[in-house]
Order: structure tokens, then sequence, then C-alpha cells
């Protein structure tokens, strides 16, 4: 059973460092760049549900690929 609940905590330190760093990156461009972001968020407002749907599926399958290669070259 010790195995176990070592491999649950683990698994929650596994996750919480992501959602870290996620934060962290979702963080940046609003520190560094904040006009760029209020433009960005203008032409996403702008956008059609069509193109933002297309942007989305686009990021979501970078964000995949990304996955893969770190589980294949990392472990």
């Amino acid at each position: 059973m010790k195995r176990k609940s070592l491999r649950v905590s683990t698994m929650h330190a596994y996750l919480l460092t992501v959602l870290g760093l996620i934060c962290f990156v979702e963080g940046l461009p609003y520190l560094a760049t904040p006009k760029q972001v209020r433009k960005w968020l203008n032409w996403l407002l702008s956008a059609s549900n069509h193109s933002l749907r297309i942007l989305g599926a686009a990021l979501m399958v970078v964000g995949l690929l990304l996955v893969y290669l770190g589980r294949r070259h990392g472990g």
C-alpha cells in the first residue's frame, strides 16, 4: 500500500509542477509586453468562432505533440 500512496503523491507533485509552469508561462506575456497582449485580446474579441476553433485546435495539436516528444525523449 505504501507504493500506491507514494505513486499518488508523486503524481500530485508532478501535476502541481505542471500547473505551476503553465501559470508561469501564461503570466510572462502580461508582465513583459502588456500592450501586445491587449492587441491580441482585441484580435481575439473580433475573430470569428471558426477562427478561434481553428486556433484552439492548432494549439491543442502543438501541445499534444510537445507532450509526446517530452515523454518519448525525456522519460
